[in-house]
Order: structure tokens, then C-alpha cells, then sequence
């Protein structure tokens, strides 16, 4: 039986052996897309970039303050309008960093590959989740998208919402600081050291 190439995209972020190689290997190739990305960047495409990625940060940062990891189910916040906020955060502010660089076709790709890895990650992920949370869950992802937010919301929780304790222990204040000195890197590359 022939597998599809999209049923073998989905196989490949699932398998575990190929998952462990990649966080071991996740800073070194990290560093290395980082170091590409600086160096590629368009000056006319650093602010549009820039604005989009910190819309992306911003919400990354909101999403840190609702979550008490497998201690209470999140519902505020973000969480309220979509299940999995913290992924579409985390997409918009990479391909707002690729968008510095003007390239479609890297936009594209990284689209691509985010899509297969949000999917497959989230579909591991929620099964955790009803393991732990159970009915109320399920209750939950009944009413809220797993995605597309707005269609449908959580009765519970309210979208005001931001807990410092939780976004101090969820390190948000370091993921801030890490985000705002590769911004600052790329400016200074991009505006300062490049003539």
C-alpha cells in the first residue's frame, strides 16, 4: 500500500525517534536559522516584520500569563476564544522575523512545515489534556476551536485577563528579554553595522 505524501509529512512529525534527534539538536539549528535569518534581512521589510512579530510576542506573552501547566484548565485570556493559542502566537511571530527578509518563498515553506508541526503537536497535546482534565476538557473542546478563534468561545474564564505569577513562572519575562535582544540584534545588523 503506497502512503500519500501529506500521510507521510504527518508519519515524519510523529515519529519519536526523529522528534528526540530534533530537540536535541533544536538550539544548535536554531542558533543556525537565527544567524541566517540576521544575516537576510531587508531593511524595507525590518519594520513591517518587526510589527508583525511582536503582535505575535505580545500574544505569546498573554498566553503565558493563563496557563498553570496541569494544574487548572486554561479558559482565560486568549484561551477563552481558541484552544491553542500560544501555537498561532508563536507562528506569527517567526514568520513575522521571515518577513523581514521579503521572501515568499521562504514564508511559504516555513508556513508549510509550521502547519504539519502545530497540527501533530496539538493532536499529541489534547489527548494529554483529556487525560488530565477529563470531562471538563472535553467539555471545553466541545465549545471552543481548536484553532480559529471566535468560533466559539468558553462559557467560563474572561478575556481581561493577565496573572503576573503565572507569567513569571511560565518564564515569561526571560522568553521578553530574549525576544527584545534578537530584535535588537537585528536592527543593529540591519540599520547600524550593514551601509
Amino acid at each position: 500500500m503506497r502512503v500519500k505524501p501529506v500521510e507521510f509529512v504527518h508519519q515524519a512529525f510523529n515519529d519519536p525517534r526523529l522528534r528526540r534527534a530534533l530537540l536535541k539538536l533544536r538550539l544548535p539549528l536554531g542558533l543556525a536559522a537565527a544567524a541566517w535569518l540576521v544575516a537576510s534581512i531587508r531593511r524595507e521589510w525590518f519594520w513591517p516584520g518587526l510589527a508583525v512579530s511582536a503582535l505575535g510576542a505580545a500574544l505569546q506573552w498573554w498566553c503565558f500569563s493563563c496557563i498553570r501547566t496541569q494544574k487548572e484548565l486554561a479558559v482565560n485570556g486568549p484561551y477563552k476564544a481558541v484552544r491553542n493559542p500560544m501555537y498561532l502566537a508563536r507562528f506569527i511571530l517567526v514568520f513575522g522575523c521571515l518577513l523581514m527578509t521579503g521572501s515568499i518563498r521562504v514564508l511559504a515553506v516555513f508556513t508549510a512545515l509550521y502547519y504539519f508541526y502545530m497540527v501533530n503537536r496539538v493532536k499529541r497535546e489534547e489527548a494529554k489534556l483529556a487525560g488530565v482534565f477529563g470531562a471538563p476538557y472535553e467539555e471545553y473542546r466541545r465549545r471552543v476551536h481548536r484553532f480559529i478563534p471566535f468560533r466559539g468561545t468558553s462559557p467560563e474564564g474572561r478575556y481581561r485577563f493577565f496573572s503576573r505569577a503565572s507569567f513569571l513562572r511560565n518564564h515569561g519575562s526571560g522568553n521578553a528579554l530574549a525576544v527584545a535582544a534578537f530584535y535588537a540584534v537585528c536592527w543593529v545588523v540591519t540599520f547600524v553595522l550593514r551601509h
